[in-house]
């Protein structure tokens, strides 16, 4: 059976597209300017999201553009390598892959991208795949999607119609990436969005932001009007579940140190959405998910920390690993 036919047989439970780029990280604790060596990886929300969820044991599906290029064909086959399906992905010569620079100074992450006109920006809707997405249990999505152009923009509805005509379960983490679009922009499409969610994930920054408002009790009340159970990050050492009107306060998993928060929110949802899978109740789902988060910030890389269910299972429980 060829890698093609196998790829083919796989159905994912959960769904996830996007952009994902090259990543380029300055060595040694040193800025990119004065670094002599850079490590190469890759990154995006997307994929970060369903590496997290392929490590910890459930079918997932990873699609969207990649130029036909040395970036492209890494990006592939490494996300593939961990297990994740990539069978609709699209290796195009219509533009390149994007790429971002990221280094570490004191303590803080700055990230510097280069995905103006990338492969990724110029997807649309005739690139999804209905007979894919109706398949799967939940489609996971994010607002960087949306900011990248109009296209993608109509591409990512196009997602979220098709999953609603078949049953299928919408996840949608807001991501506010100021960097792509104006508040005011970000405003008219995530909102909307967040009305046709099932599970809405924001954080609490992105939400003050959003709705105008520092008042916690009138983000609550609307998060409440939503259909979607919310679940809100950063909160002070919580998370915050609000259900039906009732917001319900989880505690973080503190992190034994900060290396690098890129992908943290990405791992965070990872988890929340294979806790769903997997039948917890939502505030156990949220705990899975803070533990993916606290894991994801203590390596350097977007995606390289997310632990294995093994991994995740024996910190849940307490257990020290034996190290001879």
């Amino acid at each position: 059976m060829t890698q093609a036919t196998k790829e083919q047989q796989y159905i994912p439970e959960v769904l996830t597209f996007g952009e994902s780029m090259g990543l380029l990280m300055s060595t040694g604790n040193k800025g990119i300017e004065y670094s002599a060596t850079l490590d190469k990886s890759f990154g995006g929300a997307e994929s970060n999201f369903a590496i997290g969820v392929a490590r910890l044991g459930h079918r997932v599906g990873w699609f969207g553009r990649l130029g036909k290029d040395p970036l492209g064909l890494m990006i592939q086959k490494r996300i593939r390598g961990e297990g994740v399906d990539v069978s609709r992905v699209e290796l195009t010569d219509e533009a390149p892959t994007g790429l971002m620079l990221k280094e570490a100074i004191s303590g803080k992450s700055f990230v510097y991208y280069y995905r103006k006109n990338s492969a990724a920006s110029l997807m649309r809707p005739e690139h999804l795949d209905e007979e894919y997405i109706k398949q799967a249990k939940i489609l996971h999505v994010t607002g960087i999607t949306a900011a990248l152009s109009e296209s993608c923009r109509e591409t990512l509805w196009a997602a979220i119609r098709m999953a609603k005509k078949h049953g299928v379960k919408v996840c949608f983490d807001p991501n506010l990436r100021l960097k792509l679009w104006t508040l005011e922009e970000a405003r008219e499409v995530l909102l909307p969005m967040a009305e046709e969610a099932d599970y809405f994930l924001p954080g609490l920054d992105e939400l003050k932001l959003m709705y105008e408002t520092e008042d916690f009790d009138e983000i609550v009340a609307r998060l409440s009007k939503l259909r979607a159970v919310s679940i809100v990050k950063g909160g002070d050492d919580e998370t915050y579940l609000i259900e039906n009107g009732k917001v319900t306060a989880i505690p973080f998993f503190k992190a034994e140190r900060v290396v690098d928060t890129v992908g943290a929110g990405d791992g965070f949802c990872a988890g929340f959405i294979v806790g769903v899978l997997k039948g917890y109740d939502l505030a156990e789902a949220v705990r899975l998910g803070s533990l993916m988060g606290s894991l994801a910030v203590q390596m350097e890389g977007d995606w390289e920390a997310l632990p294995t269910w093994e991994k995740a299972q024996a910190v849940l429980q307490n257990k020290k690993s034996v190290e001879r």
